[in-house]
């Protein structure tokens, strides 16, 4: 399935362009170069990868990947007109261009865009939005030292839109790494633009060249068209299985108490001694990416899910919200679990997104919805609340077959579970429960005998040539004035003359790639072993240390006096958090945490009116006291939490003694931004709530700078990072989430720099905390 990304600019693209209806077709192209295969390892997550990618990073070698595929570019028309229009895109180490047609097919054509990523480009999933094309992911870009300018692309798949976002983030990374090494005047000035694809843009005069060397991405846009919302996303198997294992270690005791068609269901025994409910889950195995089974799982297409789901065969769009949350109307049959015929039926809502290492996440609650009140004849149902998890494993070495693991796991009367569990004889098989959790094996079964959905899914290579052309002697070099991508296209300037440079033949480094963010690699091997932080390392030994009295500093919310206290933290070791140890570039082994290295000596929960950056410098705030003054070293985290009103959760760690200068520390602390979003990390883990509320916010480690927008303050004695949860569609989502249960939960959160060289391991814990039951209503104003 061809990519089909688009890229949105407010003001149209101009009047001669013309749509592409359903029934269009566009050109397509064969790259029938041969590709070596490539087999460097990502060092970062330890694992040795089918399709691994490798830039020219160093020295004297000149290389860059390129990217190519047929997008979807979205937006509004200078009238207030939505289009939705079939494009070219291709991606050339740090350069954008956009064509209307194919240039494999037609030499010569010029881009109709053209322009810069910049090392500021934010790239935001926004999940999906129906068209007249039909259901398209949405990727939203925009730049992070001004969001005024925000263009949106959208994919006809989850797998497609994961692609290009890690396209983009590997040109993001190109253009980082020139800027940090350097380059000539005109270059820096073309690294400080943006792409801008808002309105109308003159044409350039230069023509492309060496479109040859390219990574392609999907078939051809006759796919497209054919089917927009194809169920065979083109992915190779991504993500890492670790078992039961995040990066927190969550106390699950699972036991396997019925197989059904291969498919083991499994209870949480240690969770039913709580007498709150049983929870259960069915676990498959299935041969096709996590792309494909999320498509297959929200696809309400009747004639699709006959085939596979017993239940909720019968589903109908109600309304959908922001692209990751929707609500679904069902009915169904009873008698195939009931000897009663009235006729039943449910209203649920559904919740999906994302993570880092690709694996999706989809909860289902029981909804009410005003479009679907009670209806004469049917009887209405409560399902059960459940929860979709669907994580790609890596294929073994020489197989091309994507697998993934799917969980579906629900909640079910504890009551009812027992009674089946005491007696045989007991109808199981006949309860709603029973058909859920038997949709894992529906699932498997209706893949197994689909061979196009495994085909499409695994045959997909994404293919790639190094390029021999440097990115600092590029064509785009004599461009007077660049744009950047968000950070702006900027066709709008042109060349003196025209483009007349040729690919001269020579040998080409070919590889196969794996388009995989190696920060976002998780380890699959967790060794319980302590790792403590070396205090000597990344504090300066040569000062004397200071004792850091907490009692000195008070901040809005207590700490916890007992075990009983609520609406209160405290500061947990960091034993319960998984981090890379000593061996991970080698062997992928985390270990246990340690203690932390800095200490919490603070918390303030605030209410503000809109988001608050730079709290450090407010007059209240504990670092203007003269306590906070003597101290060697603040590290201040302002959690900007999205709600009615908006809140402020700011974390204060201290010292003892000033930062060693060259130690990992002291790089994020004076660093660049870009760094620092690059190793800003976060492990959460709920301790205590309610299980969906766990399964959503999960024990992943999560870099925050790629997440969402963070803002570094660097001043005196202190530095200050502001993270914008609201930035992020998902993140908001989670988030509102949480809210709607915080009375009741128990949070830690770790807090840490991701270590990615050898001299930097094993990572240490920066700072815990535990948010003990916080009370929204306690925040405090915070005069701004």
């Amino acid at each position: 399935m061809e990519t089909t990304t688009a890229l949105k600019k407010a003001g149209g693209e101009g009047g001669n362009e013309k749509e592409v209806s359903d029934g269009s077709t566009g050109s397509s192209s064969n790259d029938n170069s041969n590709i070596n295969n490539n087999n460097n390892n990502d060092n970062s997550g330890g694992h040795k990868h089918r399709h691994s990618r490798s830039f020219s990073y160093g020295g004297d070698e000149k290389g860059i990947f390129e990217y190519f595929g047929w997008v979807y570019h979205i937006g509004v028309n200078s009238i207030g007109h939505e289009y939705c229009h079939l494009r070219f895109l291709f991606i050339r180490g740090k350069y954008v261009e956009m064509y209307r047609r194919d240039p494999h097919e037609n030499p010569g054509i010029r881009p109709i865009r053209k322009g810069v990523i910049g090392p500021t480009l934010m790239v935001e999933e926004l999940g999906r939005r129906n068209f007249s094309n039909g259901d398209l992911y949405v990727i939203q870009f925009y730049n992070r030292l001004g969001e005024s300018k925000k263009g949106e692309i959208a994919c006809s798949t989850a797998g497609e839109a994961r692609k290009w976002m890690e396209a983009f983030d590997h040109a993001k990374q190109q253009a980082e790494y020139e800027l940090l090494r350097g380059g000539s005047t005109r270059n820096k000035l073309s690294m400080e633009a943006d792409i801008d694809l808002e309105g109308h843009r003159p044409r350039v005069r230069r023509y492309a060249h060496g479109l040859k060397k390219l990574i392609r991405i999907g078939q051809g846009p006759e796919m497209l068209l054919w089917q927009t919302s194809n169920l065979g996303g083109n992915v190779t198997s991504e993500g890492y299985f670790d078992g039961e294992f995040g990066d927190a270690i969550e106390a699950h005791e699972w036991k396997c108490v019925r197989t059904i068609n291969g498919i083991r269901i499994f209870e949480d025994v240690a969770d039913s001694k709580s007498g709150k409910g049983a929870l259960v889950k069915a676990i498959a195995l299935i041969d096709a990416s996590a792309d494909t089974v999320f498509e297959v799982i929200l696809n309400l297409d009747r004639h699709k899910r006959y085939e596979w789901d017993m239940l909720t065969g019968d589903l109908e769009l109600v309304d959908s919200y922001d692209g990751h949350y929707d609500v679904v109307y069902g009915t169904y049959d009873p008698k195939y679990l009931t000897r009663w015929q009235s006729k039943r039926d449910f209203v649920f809502s559904r919740q999906w997104f994302r993570g880092q290492d690709g694996e999706y996440t989809i909860l289902q609650f029981p909804a009410v919805h005003r479009k679907r009140p009670p209806r004469s004849g049917y009887q209405r149902t409560t399902i059960n609340p459940s929860t979709w998890e669907i994580r790609s494993l890596n294929a073994p070495m020489g197989s091309n077959t994507a697998k993934c693991l799917v969980t579906h796991m629900l909640e079910i009367h504890t009551a009812g579970w027992c009674r089946w569990k005491k007696n045989s004889c007991s109808k199981f098989e006949k309860t709603i429960p029973y058909a859920l959790l038997s949709q894992v094996a529906g699932l498997k079964e209706y893949i197994g005998a689909n061979p196009l959905l495994k085909c499409e899914s695994s045959s997909m290579v994404v293919q790639s040539k190094l390029s021999d052309v440097s990115t600092s002697s590029g064509e785009f070099e004599d461009v007077e004035v660049q744009d950047e991508f968000y950070d702006a296209i900027g066709g709008d300037s042109s060349s003196s003359s025209e483009d007349e440079e040729s690919d001269d033949g020579a040998d080409q480094k070919e590889k196969k790639i794996k388009l995989k963010n190696v920060s976002w690699a998780i380890s699959s091997l967790a060794l319980k072993r302590a790792s403590a932080p070396d205090a000597n390392k990344e504090l300066d030994p040569s000062e004397p240390p200071v004792h850091v009295d907490a009692s000195q500093f008070n901040g809005s919310l207590h700490k916890a006096k007992d075990e009983a206290d609520s609406n209160c933290w405290t500061s947990p070791g960091g034993r319960g958090f998984m981090i890379r140890g000593k061996t991970y570039l080698k062997d992928s082994a985390k270990v246990m945490g340690a203690d932390p290295l800095l200490k919490l000596i603070a918390v303030d929960w605030l209410k503000v009116d809109k988001a608050t950056d730079k709290i450090a410098l407010h007059p209240r705030c504990l670092v203007q006291s003269d306590a906070g003054k003597k101290l060697p070293f603040i590290l201040v985290i302002n959690l900007e939490v999205p709600a009615k009103p908006n809140y402020s959760l700011v974390l204060y760690y201290a010292a003892e003694r000033p930062v060693n200068k060259n130690s990992l520390l002291g790089k994020f602390v004076d660093g660049t931004d870009m760094f620092r979003d690059a190793r800003f990390k976060l492990i959460p883990s709920i301790v205590e709530g309610y299980w969906m509320v766990k399964r959503a916010v999960g024990t992943k480690a999560c870099l925050l700078g790629k997440a969402v927008t963070c803002k570094y303050f660097r001043q005196d004695n202190f530095l200050e990072i502001d993270v914008d949860i609201g930035s992020s569609s998902v993140a908001r989502s989670v988030i509102g989430l949480v809210l709607g249960y915080v009375t009741s939960l128990v949070v830690d959160l770790a807090i840490l720099i991701e270590a990615k060289e050898e001299a930097e391991l094993p990572e240490y814990i920066l700072g815990t905390v535990r948010l003990n039951r916080v009370r929204l209503e306690s925040a405090v104003p915070l005069d701004v």
